[in-house]
């Protein structure tokens, strides 16, 4: 759960204030990272649950060695208003 939590605050820093309108958090994870893929998703999905990120799904990508990121952000600017 503490990876989670980080992948959120990392997720809602670059976000800022478009973070209520994020979609989707994916995250890429090696298979030599030390995490299960299975329970990560677990994890986010349940921290994507809670302000500011209602409504976001996680996306686990597999990656290679230890590779453990956020890969890419998914935004919807038309909730936006930018």
């Amino acid at each position: 759960m503490s990876v989670a939590t980080e992948i959120c605050r990392i997720a809602a820093d670059a976000l800022g204030a478009q973070a209520p309108w994020c979609t989707e958090v994916a995250v890429r994870v090696g298979h030599d990272s030390g995490l299960e893929p299975a329970n990560l998703q677990f994890c986010l999905e349940a921290l994507l649950t809670q302000p500011p990120f209602v409504g976001a799904r996680a996306t686990i990508l597999a990656g290679v060695g230890d590779e453990l990121r956020v890969d890419y952000l998914e935004v919807d600017d038309d909730r936006s208003g930018h």
